[in-house]
């Protein structure tokens, strides 16, 4: 097997009760083959604070979450989406590749699971698309609003916001926000930044973002392309503090930056009237980040789906790499998160020993892996 593709077989799925934690996988079952992902740069997504995070007990079992490595989705059609993400959002294909066998059932919670699983990259960072090719998932409820707790998108840096609304707009791409806005400058963390939000064509939720001259990263300043990389993926929040407790003490993630979002802008960049959001950024140390969206106001809306499972096209998974699972996984033996996996799922090659999937406190997909050998530095 081509030794890229083990990253693009690493899904999420839903949930099993955690009773059945670390329970072993039958022995006999063949290895992926892969080499280790490049290595990524880390993403700061709200303003460009310095890092923060709470003090964690010196005998904590937890252990740092290193690496943001992907973020996946599920899609009903897969020469569509790449169709869609390589022509309109300039997306590169990595590789390409169909898989089935029991430790894909485990690891996904999805019984019966053939997938095709495409592996994109925009500049140095990774969207993986996968396609459940048996059993078939349901397609997102036309209700699907911006505030429910299973929203979750990636965020695409552009270096001309006007010229890339134009070419979605060319594409005949559906709108979420009622067109490009540009946040105030009140807003210290946030004030400047142009945002748009749209669909794609399986309606998953994604986000346009340009930062100002002094906001962003220096890679997010290029002219040489239109649209530069993945700074980060949002999700929706019930309580930032307990999200914080399960990202930031658990998985020793940190605080990257804050805001306090509303007004006619944010309203109309998330098409949910009278917002007033919490945003709270976290990240790793490399990858892109994880932003927590936590509506003060108009509330949060509909709860995640309790049955929401990796072949559903509402589906999105996060990848987290961490140097001994082992450790860590000590240290989620709570009531804070849900497991899909029967426990870590191991693999005798390649860069990962072992993964396990889970749901976080508010539902999203969790994939959590292992790595065999320890990278160090950043492109």
């Amino acid at each position: 097997m081509n030794a890229r593709l083990l990253v693009a077989m690493f899904l999420t799925g839903c949930a099993l009760p955690a009773a059945v934690l670390l329970s072993a996988v039958p022995a006999g079952l063949p290895s992926p083959d892969a080499t280790p992902p490049a290595v990524r740069h880390a993403r700061a997504n709200v303003g460009e604070t310095p890092a923060a995070s709470a003090s964690v007990a010196a005998n904590d079992a937890s252990l740092p979450v290193s690496a943001v490595e992907s973020v996946g989705i599920t899609v009903s059609d897969m020469d569509r989406a790449v169709d869609f993400y390589t022509r309109v959002l300039s997306f590169v294909p990595v590789s390409d590749v169909e898989v089935a066998g029991r430790r894909y059932e485990l690891l996904n919670g999805v019984f019966g699971a053939r997938m095709r699983v495409v592996t994109l990259r925009l500049g140095d960072d990774t969207l993986q698309l996968t396609e459940y090719l048996t059993p078939k998932g349901r397609r997102i409820p036309d209700e699907h609003k911006p505030n429910d707790l299973a929203f979750q998108h990636i965020a695409i840096i552009v270096s001309d916001m006007g010229a890339a609304y134009g070419r979605l707009r060319a594409a005949g791409v559906e709108h979420a926000s009622t067109g490009p806005q540009r946040l105030p400058d009140w807003n210290p963390n946030a004030g400047g930044i142009q945002a748009f939000y749209f669909r794609d064509p399986d309606r998953h939720f994604l986000e346009l973002l340009q930062f100002p001259v002094g906001k962003g990263r220096d890679t997010w300043h290029r002219k040489d392309r239109l649209f530069l990389g993945i700074d980060h993926t949002a999700i929706v929040v019930s309580d930032t503090e307990r999200s914080l407790a399960f990202y930031r003490d658990r998985l020793r993630m940190t605080v990257a930056g804050e805001s306090e979002n509303h007004g006619s802008e944010q309203e109309h960049l998330n098409n949910v009237f009278g917002a007033r959001l919490r945003i709270t950024a976290v990240r790793a140390g490399d990858g892109p980040g994880i932003e927590f969206l936590e509506y003060l106001a108009p509330g949060t809306g509909r709860p995640a789906p309790p049955d929401l499972a990796a072949n559903d096209v509402l589906h999105w998974q996060t990848t987290l790499r961490t140097e001994s699972l082992a450790p860590l996984f000590r240290a989620l033996r709570s009531r804070t998160f849900r497991l899909v996996s029967p426990g870590a799922i191991p693999f005798a090659d390649g860069p990962f020993t072992a993964a396990v999937v889970l749901r976080d406190p508010d539902g999203h997909g969790v994939q959590l892996t292992q790595a065999r050998e320890r990278t160090t530095g950043n492109r």
